[in-house]
C-alpha cells in the first residue's frame, strides 16, 4: 500500500485582500498643522536618510543570510 503525499490547504478570505498597489502616494500635512498645530520633528531629508538606512540594513542582513546558504522569502517591494 502506497502512502499519499501530505498536502496543506489554506483558505484566504477575500475581505482581507489589499487593493492594488498604487504607483504614487502623496500626503499633505497642512490640515494637521492647521487644525492640530502639528509640526514635523525631522526634516524630509532626514526622513529619507532614515528610510534608506533601514533599507540598506535589511539588504545587508539578507546578503548575510544568503551567504550562509539560506533563502530569503517575501520582502519583494
Amino acid at each position: 500500500m502506497q502512502e499519499s503525499p501530505q498536502t496543506e490547504t489554506t483558505a484566504i478570505d477575500p475581505r482581507y485582500y489589499r487593493p492594488a498597489e498604487v504607483d504614487t502616494l502623496l500626503g499633505d500635512a497642512s490640515k494637521a498643522r492647521q487644525k492640530l498645530g502639528w509640526e514635523p520633528q525631522i526634516s524630509f531629508e532626514e526622513l529619507v536618510a532614515e528610510m534608506v538606512a533601514a533599507d540598506l540594513k535589511e539588504a545587508e542582513k539578507d546578503t548575510y543570510v544568503r551567504k550562509k546558504g539560506y533563502r530569503i522569502y517575501g520582502n519583494a517591494e
